[in-house]
């Protein structure tokens, strides 16, 4: 089974990485870190969620997005290739902040996040 938590210093980080990189489109006021345990995900790192078009209409609110973080698997990884997977998670959040996804075919690739990676270390 699939164990959630709220993930305060996942949102820090998020928030450092979004005013480096001057990511001002995401409003992290409606941004979530979220760490789940128990996942039989095979691969996968990380999962950026978004509130549908639908369920923002029938509830009366804006689009919110979630970062979740299986633990297991981002654990294991450096500090540096976890902050790569969440900057990576963030460029899936598109301009409009409306509830879509930016895709990896052409916005979210490993050079694009290996560019601003190195934006924010200051190389």
């Amino acid at each position: 089974m699939i164990r959630y938590e709220l993930a305060p210093e996942i949102e820090s980080k998020l928030k450092r990485i979004t005013r480096k990189l001057k990511m001002d489109h995401i409003d992290l006021n409606r941004v979530r870190g979220v760490r789940s345990y128990g996942s039989t995900g095979k691969g996968i790192i990380a999962r950026c969620h978004a509130l549908p078009k639908v369920m923002q209409l029938a509830l009366g609110l804006n689009a919110h997005y979630v970062i979740e973080i299986l633990s297991e698997n981002y654990n294991r990884l450096s500090k540096e290739e976890q902050i790569k997977i969440l900057i990576h998670e963030l460029m899936h959040i598109p301009e409009t902040f409306g509830g879509g996804f930016r895709m990896h075919r052409d916005h979210v690739t490993r050079k694009n996040v290996e560019k601003l990676y190195r934006i924010l270390v200051g190389e």
